[in-house]
């Protein structure tokens, strides 16, 4: 297997300035107000500090479970909103061919539960695994449930950028992308090029393969359209640009022209800075933002938005 050639003075990307970071947080909005009078203080307001408040939780329908045990624990009452249905692309022969010559790359990257769980899949159709990779591949994985899906496999990350975002493992990637194969299974629509744009620009050989489809469901459950009919939400959280856009699908479906206004008093929760530039784009505004971005700072941001 071809070794990457030295000559790069610093780790990371070669000129890591070139790619512009997103901002920490959307720019242009004001800030969130509290949708209701804060309540009095109780003896364990600091670990429930949404208690009371009701939370509609956008994620594939497959993913609800650990979105609603954290919103649970912080006291909230959870509204399931599933805004994406996960299922195999359109075709499998782009992934399963590169997935043969794995020994040819340097690097696995993968950006989601979702690509973990797909590519692990269809080594095992070709009895193998992520445990039982080639010795000279190295795994990259952005975000901590990432990450964790691969300690679970026993194919834990050779390195997860400090902040669970893709512009931070482009900054902060250990080596030179030059001359690196690169194999990076995505989602087959919607999702970011960035990260093969940046290693491709870095002298890296990029291979982006289709490893799974996000596609929109086909209603939302009863509970949580009788839920935002009636004014009775505090926020609604997003976990990516796609249940922004199929989450305005579905309640214009519903609601019909005037879908935007069952949003009105309803705190606009994102996960990151690519979700909430679709919440502006699609919903007008963003009320709050994840930092961390995961799972435990959506609940942290929905606790600065409404309480």
């Amino acid at each position: 297997m071809p070794e990457p050639p030295n000559g790069s003075s610093r780790s990371g990307l070669d000129n890591p300035s070139d790619h512009a970071s997103e901002p920490a947080s959307p720019a242009g909005h004001p800030n969130p107000q509290p949708l209701a009078p804060p309540t009095a203080a109780g003896p364990h307001q600091a670990e429930r500090p949404l208690a009371g408040r009701r939370i509609a939780v956008t994620r594939a329908e497959q993913q609800l479970g650990a979105a609603r045990h954290l919103f649970e624990q912080a006291g909230a009452q959870v509204f399931d909103l599933p805004a994406l249905v996960i299922g195999p692309p359109d075709h499998w022969g782009p992934l399963d061919d590169a997935l043969a010559d794995l020994e040819d790359f340097h690097w696995l990257i993968v950006s989601s539960a979702n690509g973990v769980e797909a590519v692990e899949a269809r080594l095992q159709r070709q009895g193998r695994s992520l445990a039982r990779r080639p010795a000279s591949l190295k795994i990259a994985a952005v975000g901590r449930k990432t990450a964790a899906h691969l300690e679970a496999l026993g194919a834990p990350a050779d390195f997860v950028p400090p902040a669970f975002i893709a512009d931070s493992l482009i900054d902060h990637f250990p080596v030179s992308g030059w001359g690196l194969r690169l194999l990076l299974p995505r989602v087959q629509s919607g999702g970011r090029t960035l990260l093969a744009e940046a290693f491709g620009e870095a002298g890296a050989r990029v291979v982006e393969v289709a490893a799974y489809e996000s596609r929109c469901p086909t209603s939302l459950p009863s509970a949580t359209l009788a839920a935002l009919d009636s004014g009775g939400l505090d926020a609604i959280t997003f976990s990516s640009g796609k249940t922004v856009r199929h989450t305005a699908q579905l309640l214009e479906a519903h609601f019909g022209a005037t879908w935007l206004e069952q949003l009105n008093g309803v705190a606009l929760v994102s996960i990151g800075p690519q979700t909430s530039r679709s919440c502006l784009e699609i919903l007008g505004r963003v009320d709050g933002e994840a930092s961390p971005h995961d799972l435990d700072g959506l609940v942290a941001a929905c606790a600065r938005c409404i309480t």
